[in-house]
């Protein structure tokens, strides 16, 4: 096979990894030791080291590779840092369910030191699992740089932090509501906590009030919580329940005292206008019980099995606690009604099962110090949110802020730095291991034994991951980071919190933009789940129709913010399109091989020359200002419909024509086609960087080995992914861009013609035009317009009017021009007017639409020139229609 050859088909199977492994081999990753000025640095959100490749992650890859490989060839030095998350929760689980299913232990049972060890050496064997994938996706990432947030430096960074909060007495440890997950055994955080709308029932029952036979009566989801109450809420303006206020009422069964209160937090419009109050259970309870010094009172055990509090029921599972505790009620007379009730229901993310809220010894972080100046720097324009609209949740959540629960009771993790002594009972936080308490010197020291949230760890991500708290070179040279592109769903839990722990330790804000892509959802916009049966496997798509398929459907599928809908159909188009460019590439090698040598002067250029050059000006502005503007679905569209819909579809259809011309026409033709198919391949490389490189590669060899030598060896460069990006600058010939418009116009209409009536593509037609002031323009083009609209050369006739239009032939109008075709049968006259009258109708709504848009606040806003060239639009239009009503007519 010669280098002006390729294969029939592209067979990305042979060329992704081929690809991937030269620009690892060459370094291509990694940010260029002679770049200047300020560096592009993107750190990766690090995935689950157990972890699996999803659509999310495929998301996420895409966009950062792009924005990663945009700014590689625009020449700006660039970092992206991946690596790994130790994923407390996620990773213990796994490593549990494999010791249970090969071992037949529990963790328990092996102690925590071998637990920890068997951890390690389960990341060890699948951990490399995401990171192997997410090189299958193209990530052209530093992974010299590859960090995990267990590893040596990030946990020296991660005590740092915990130390230098807990002395500024923004961490401490105390007794508070938090989320428990029965089944981890451990408090979870609020993005743990699953929201699922399920069935549930409504208990209305009897409060009795002490000394009297009144009751007030109460609505619950949940009665096993009664057995917790520490008050009876009613608002303070009910009529109803005003005079029980200050009294005292009896715990069901219990029968253990409690005040009937009076807060304004009390619904009177809900269940029966009364509010039991289980400050231990329940949130909103939790607030109005510190509001009224309330006690607490916690009657779950960790494993959600009822305590010596639950009285008669301890010992009992909590639901079948409920059941009882019902049953019982049901038999004092104190139960009044059920009825069934819609609401939604805490599920840990992890385990699937009920959530409770429990009150626990936790460790917290006082977030309100940090929150301020987090809000200032958006407030200030240090950071860019995109979307814009996020700003507002930004700031709503920030400013309504709480506590935050940062210990786990696990053995996988950043174990909490604190030790408490035995002797004089202090507690001792350090970052390094103590030898001794630092209160009394006593040896006889215990660890902590909670681990931290992994959200901590992962909010120090973006310096952490660079050195600190060494001033490494690398963190002076890429921190701050430039952008933070992430789901909108972890906004709070990560991104803000980046923001907070950045302006916290460094004194700057982290990145200076946070891009938010939306969630992937299936074809019908249902999230995407394994009990629906809906999941789309990645890899199982980059398996049948390649990573560029993938990463291409993606990428225009995605705005800012929003959902996407994924399909196979999708990605299966992406496919198309590789394949179509594929075979333009094919056709311009050809043309390569039967180029002529260079002509001593290069003849002036076609129309179709100067309209696609024009054209490819017009897309490397509209692509650059896009993809600076984060607009990538949008470019990537521009550079698709600019590929196949004009430079395979009309340009090299044109070309083909001028290369048998021959001679100078031929090579400035190549010359022509290898310039625009080069700047695309650029263009298109951050959206699919492997069949672009390998395209790229090909079209390099051969330009440079032509006769034609349109290029020099090596003038390109040896890769395209670090080539320079092409020029947005150049001015647009915009009489070129009308006049071939003018052509493709007057070409669509006959081929729409043909393909209505169901004319043979080898039939030429004959054909007179009354083209008026375009009729020197299309008699000049007249062999062009031959050839793509399949007209009988020597059968066209171009007038600038005609006497009286031909008889028994086709008419049309585009514009202000008329076309009379005849095809080797006579019209049918009938069609012929139901044609004629469907394009009558389409110029008089354009018009009508056209008159309202310069007829409101459009003519007054836009530029004077867009005004006009509508209004030019409208005149076009007015006089297809006479003309159009004139054949109807005369028909």
């Amino acid at each position: 096979m010669s280098e002006f050859s390729l294969p029939k088909a592209y067979d990305f199977r042979s060329v992704e990894q081929r690809l991937y492994a030269w620009w690892e081999a060459n370094g291509r990753f990694r940010p260029r030791p002679d770049a200047g000025g300020k560096p592009f640095v993107i750190s990766m959100p690090p995935p689950n080291v157990t972890g699996e490749l999803h659509l999310g992650h495929a998301l996420t890859i895409a966009v950062e590779d792009l924005m990663i490989r945009f700014q590689r060839m625009k020449g700006v030095p660039t970092l992206w840092v991946p690596g790994s998350d130790h994923a407390g929760i996620a990773t213990q689980l796994q490593v549990e369910k494999h010791l249970l299913k090969t071992d037949e232990v529990t963790r328990e049972e092996i102690g925590r030191e071998a637990f920890v060890r068997r951890t390690w050496e389960w990341k060890a064997k699948y951990g490399g699992i995401i990171t192997q994938q997410l090189r299958r996706l193209g990530a052209s990432c530093d992974w010299e740089r590859e960090r995990f947030t267990l590893d040596e430096g990030l946990s020296r960074a991660v005590r740092t932090a915990f130390v230098q909060l807990f002395h500024k007495g923004l961490i401490y440890r105390g007794s508070y509501l938090i989320n428990w997950s029965p089944g981890l055994r451990t408090a979870v955080s609020d993005l743990e906590v699953e929201y699922a709308e399920e069935q549930g029932t409504l208990y209305y029952f009897r409060y009795p009030i002490a000394g009297s036979q009144e009751f007030i009566p109460v609505a619950t989801t949940r009665p096993e919580t009664i057995l917790g109450d520490t008050a009876v809420a009613v608002h303070p303006d009910d009529e109803r329940y005003r005079h029980l206020i200050g009294k005292t009422c009896l715990v069901p069964i219990l029968k253990r005292t409690i005040p009937v209160i009076q807060d304004t937090y009390v619904d009177r419009e809900f269940g029966t206008g009364a509010l039991k109050i289980t400050p231990g259970h329940d949130p909103a309870d939790y607030e109005i019980g510190q509001r009224h010094g309330l006690p607490i009172v916690n009657v779950l055990n960790t494993d959600a099995t009822m305590n010596d509090q639950a009285g008669p029921y301890a010992g009992l599972d909590r639901f079948e606690c409920r059941k009882k505790l019902w049953s019982d009620m049901q038999a004092a007379g104190l139960t009044i009604k059920t009825e069934p009730y819609t609401m939604q229901v805490p599920r840990s993310q992890r385990g699937g099962e009920i959530v409770e809220p429990m009150v626990s010894t936790q460790w917290f972080v006082k977030m309100k110090p940090l929150a301020e100046p987090a809000l200032e720097a958006v407030r200030r324009g240090d950071i860019r949110i995109v979307p814009e609209r996020f700003t507002k949740v930004y700031y709503n959540w920030l400013e309504n802020i709480r506590d935050w629960c940062i210990s786990r009771q696990l053995w996988w993790g950043h174990r909490i730095p604190a030790w408490y002594c035995s002797d004089c009972g202090e507690m001792t936080v350090a970052l390094e291991d103590p030898s001794a308490c630092a209160h009394c010197a006593s040896t006889r020291l215990e660890q902590d034994p909670d681990v931290l949230d992994t959200w901590f760890s992962s909010g120090l991500w973006p310096f952490s991951t660079l050195g600190w708290p060494d001033e490494t070179d690398d963190l002076r040279r890429y921190y701050p980071t430039s952008v933070m592109e992430t789901g909108y769903d972890i906004l709070f839990f990560w991104v803000a919190r980046m923001i907070m722990s950045g302006l916290e330790f460094t004194g700057r804000a982290p990145f200076h933009t946070v891009y938010l892509h939306g969630l992937v959802r299936d074809e019908h916009g249902r999230k995407m789940s394994k009990t629906t049966g809906n999941v789309v496997d990645p890899v199982q798509l980059m398996d049948e129709f390649g990573t560029d398929a993938l990463r291409f459907s993606l990428l225009t599928g995605s705005t800012p913010g929003n959902d996407l809908n994924i399909s196979v159909q999708r990605v299966e188009a992406g496919r198309n399109f590789a394949n179509k460019l594929w075979n333009a590439t094919r056709l311009v090698l050809s043309a390569l091989e039967r180029a002529p040598a260079p002509p001593a002067k290069a003849p002036e250029p076609t129309l179709a020359d100067r309209w696609i050059l024009a054209r490819l000006a017009h897309l490397r502005r509209e692509a650059h200002r896009l993809l600076e503007a984060y607009q990538f679905a949008e470019a990537g569209r521009q550079i698709y419909e600019f590929l196949w819909g004009e430079y395979a579809d009309w340009y090299l259809e044109a070309s083909k024509l001028q290369m048998e011309a021959g001679g100078e026409r031929a090579w400035l033709t190549a010359d022509t086609l290898v310039r625009v198919l080069d700047d695309c391949l650029r263009l298109l490389h951050p959206y699919m960087p492997f069949v672009t490189e390998e395209l790229w590669q090909r079209l390099q060899a051969a330009a440079a080995s032509s006769a034609g030598a349109f290029v020099q060896p090596g003038a390109w460069g040896d890769a395209l992914i670090d080539a320079a990006w092409p020029n947005p600058d150049e001015s647009v010939d915009e009489p070129a861009v009308a006049d071939f418009e003018m052509l493709r116009q007057v070409i669509t209409a006959i081929r729409n013609v043909r393909s209505e009536k169901n004319i043979p593509a080898g039939s030429r037609l004959a054909a007179v035009f009354a083209a008026g002031e375009a009729a020197p323009l299309l008699a000049s083009h007249a062999m062009l317009l031959a050839s793509l609209a399949r007209l009988a050369p020597d059968s066209l006739t171009i007038e600038k009017a005609l006497e009286a239009p031909p008889e028994g032939a086709i008419p049309l109008v585009v514009g202000t021009i008329e076309i009379y075709l005849r095809a080797a049968e006579a019209a049918d006259a009938e069609a012929e007017r139901a044609r004629l009258t469907k394009d009558l109708h389409e110029a008089e709504a354009q018009i009508a639409r056209l008159r309202g848009l310069l007829a409101g606040p459009f003519a007054e806003r836009a530029p004077a020139a867009v005004v006009e060239k509508e209004r030019q639009k409208l005149a076009d239009l007015e006089q297809a229609r006479q003309r159009l009503a004139h054949q109807i007519e005369a028909g």
